[in-house]
């Protein structure tokens, strides 16, 4: 089992934080629309927020979202943990949409499965819909996956 670093502290998000979290979505090019701060968690190490992931409530679902851990504390087990906890916090049926197999496979170590598109719940493919229109269009390598309790 990983453990974080003794420098670091995994909390839930405080309004100080949005713009830390704001700054790290965006410079890991993710989706900025609908950062709520009330949302995330993140991981502080010598009182830098270093690593961010959401549980975003939809209709009868959640999405985990926003993960990103900075590049220079990057292979520390920060993601794994964060997403282990994330995973379990949610209380509703947990979704996720990720660029590549290399992030699928991430994300499969956890219990994430691939789901076509059409089966995603109907407030997810609304969501969604951009991804999976680019998806068709211009080959971007989305996948959706569903995490298999």
């Amino acid at each position: 089992m990983i453990s974080l670093p003794a420098e670091c502290v995994l909390r839930k998000a405080t309004s100080e934080d949005i713009w830390s979290i704001r700054l790290l979505v965006l410079r890991a090019a993710l989706d900025p629309t609908q950062i709520r701060w009330q949302q995330f968690w993140v991981i502080e190490c010598k009182g830098q927020i270093v690593a961010c992931g959401q549980l975003r409530n939809f209709s009868r679902v959640q999405e985990l979202g926003s993960l990103v851990v900075l590049p220079a504390w990057r292979g520390r087990g920060l993601g794994r943990i964060l997403t282990q906890h994330l995973i379990h916090q949610a209380t509703l049926p947990l979704y996720l949409e990720c660029l590549g197999q290399q992030l699928a496979q991430f994300y499969s170590r956890f219990g994430f499965t691939p789901v076509a598109f059409e089966n995603l719940p109907p407030s997810l493919k609304r969501k969604f819909g951009i991804s999976q229109l680019g998806k068709k269009l211009i080959r971007i390598p989305v996948v959706f996956m569903h995490y298999d309790q």
